[in-house]
């Protein structure tokens, strides 16, 4: 006798988002500046946005916040954080020393591969320039800085670099003069021309340099918060 057979068709329900997925939307929208430092993160607010339990919000928000990417507050909650001045002094310092030495290792190595990436990238910043998409410009100018320490291969560096370009973000949409609107595209496309000749002293002066000129567009004062409104920020 031959044994029956059960064909099997796919749920057709949406899937639930986990707290791992819940953790990258929120983290997206901090980084690319549609959270604003300070806003508030409503558990239940977010819960029925992303259709889940409070908990995995939960989870999701205690993730975040050990990447100081969130602050819990107490009778608040949870807010995305908010540096102060001294803070984003100190994370700029810190950038400073980290990147000089990731494109000095750079300089001296010159893979191709690498530098044709790179390349690449910067040309996605300047067509996001030109086109007038703030928005994408600021993630792909912190993209880039990732992407350059991912080309020297270590990986605890890599992390560190992308701590300290979240907290970065955050700093830019606190902090940043509102008629600060430069185009990153053409610091990056000097620090290219460094790598590619070699020039490790170069790369790594055009690098501080790269860096001083965000953090003097930085008017470190004290700002009020904002309130946003969770469910436009994420859509559907």
């Amino acid at each position: 006798m031959t044994p029956s057979t059960t064909t099997l068709h796919p749920a057709e329900a949406v899937a639930v988002p986990d707290e791992d997925v819940i953790r990258d939307a929120i983290r997206l929208a901090i980084e690319d500046h549609r959270l604003r430092p300070g806003t508030r993160l409503v558990e239940e607010q977010l819960a029925g946005v992303f259709g889940v339990s409070r908990a995995r919000v939960r989870a999701a928000l205690r993730d975040l916040a050990r990447d100081h990417l969130v602050v819990h507050r107490r009778n608040r909650g949870a807010c995305v954080a908010a540096p102060r001045p001294e803070e984003a002094r100190e994370v700029f310092h810190a950038r400073r020393l980290l990147e000089e030495t990731l494109v000095r290792v750079l300089a001296r190595r010159r893979p191709a591969s690498a530098l044709r990436a790179l390349a690449d990238h910067v040309e996605a910043e300047a067509a996001a320039h030109a086109r007038g998409d703030r928005r994408e410009e600021i993630r792909l100018s912190g993209d880039f800085h990732l992407l350059l320490a991912e080309q020297v291969g270590n990986g605890i560096l890599t992390g560190y670099l992308r701590d300290l370009v979240a907290r970065s973000s955050l700093i830019i949409a606190l902090y940043e003069h509102r008629a600060a609107r430069c185009c990153s595209a053409v610091d990056h496309r000097r620090l290219l021309a460094a790598l590619d000749s070699g020039d490790e002293a170069g790369a790594a002066a055009e690098m501080t340099r790269h860096l001083a000129d965000i953090e003097d567009r930085l008017v470190l004062v004290e700002r009020a918060e904002e309130q946003v409104d969770l469910r436009a920020v994420f859509g559907n």
